[in-house]
């Protein structure tokens, strides 16, 4: 959001990538993507290095979150419960990444308690939370309340607590992703619809456990590997209990294929690939024009959902889908970014 040094966390639209991941130094047997505070490319440098490449990681990352939505929507409306799904999703980069926890320590002592709580409100809280809010929210209606709200929420919690400030073209970035809330949600929380205001508020807490996160690991100092990697430890150590045995009952109903399927989705891609991806678009092409890619996220997702799910959008969620892709571009700062160039 408006954190210096935190442009990813400000305009990262999803939570499959951890948000501020990418601002950070990204390592893994040798190779290292990082920002201006440990090595990262002068943005003239990475401009010139094959934008090309940037934008092709970049929409392939955007393409990873519409399918994590619409993936995870399906799963627990259909196969299973949002625990096991959660177990699914933080198993693969739990072990894939436990040599980079390894190395830091699965609980770092230097870290105060409450930063480590703010870490860990990415893990098996947020996904518990927003699992369950899919279970009656609509596809479409994901986008809006979650990755779009969670530049506001960042912004609040920065504002509130931290006392940043906001310039005037994000406040009116924030104002239209109040309109998108108010579009998406307004109807169900006033009585028309079947309990989707239900989802709609889960979606919301979910953003905003996100949005402390964000301060969280930007206070930390840990690698973004690292944070991924911590955070799925423990996110899998609580959840095993509470999943476990349904993972074991689906498998046994003959549901290991789509076990399978969200293995690859929720941990492989959402949990590895992305976060990769999205950093080297972020070193090829500059935070501010990788942010222009991001509101794609909940407009393919509206559109994977109509084969996919069978679900077509309402006039609200697509009024809420525009309005929060304008929002989230004012609010990431690229428009500002551009009248400075």
């Amino acid at each position: 959001m408006s954190i210096s040094g935190l442009n990813f966390a400000r305009t990262c639209p999803a939570p499959l990538c951890h948000p501020a991941l990418a601002s950070r130094r990204i390592s893994m047997s040798g190779t290292s993507l990082s920002d201006s505070t440990s090595g990262r490319l002068s943005p003239a440098l990475a401009l010139n290095r094959s934008p090309r490449l940037g934008w092709i990681a970049g929409l392939v990352t955007v393409i990873i979150w519409a399918f994590w939505m619409v993936g995870t929507r399906h799963a627990v409306t259909h196969d299973l419960p949002p625990a096991a799904v959660g177990i699914v999703r933080f198993a693969v980069p739990a072990l894939l990444l436990a040599p980079a926890v390894w190395r830091r320590g699965f609980w770092p002592k230097d870290l105060p308690f409450r930063t480590k709580l703010g870490l860990l409100c990415s893990g098996a809280p947020f996904f518990l939370i927003v699992a369950t809010g899919m279970e009656s929210a609509p596809a479409a209606d994901i986008g809006p309340l979650l990755p779009g709200t969670m530049p506001l929420f960042v912004a609040l919690i920065g504002y509130l607590v931290l006392g940043e400030t906001l310039g005037r073209t994000r406040l009116f970035g924030f104002a239209m992703i109040l309109l998108a809330v108010l579009c998406v949600a307004g109807p169900s929380l006033l009585g028309a619809g079947n309990g989707a205001w239900r989802g709609h508020l889960l979606l919301l807490s979910g953003a905003c456990l996100w949005g402390i996160f964000t301060h969280a690991y930007k206070r930390s100092r840990l690698t973004a590997l690292q944070a991924a990697g911590l955070v799925g430890l423990w996110s899998l150590a609580l959840l095993l209990p509470l999943g476990g045995p349904a993972l074991v009952r689906a498998a046994g109903d003959g549901l290991a294929d789509a076990i399978l399927v969200q293995a690859v989705l929720q941990g492989f891609l959402s949990g590895v690939v992305g976060l990769v991806l999205y950093g080297y678009a972020i070193d090829r092409l500059g935070a501010s024009r990788a942010a222009a890619l991001s509101p794609l996220g909940p407009v393919l997702a509206a559109i994977l959902a109509i084969p996919l799910l069978g679900e077509i959008p309402s006039l609200n969620a697509v009024l809420g889908i525009g309005l929060a892709t304008l929002g989230v571009l004012l609010a990431s700062g690229i428009f500002a970014a551009k009248e400075k160039a």
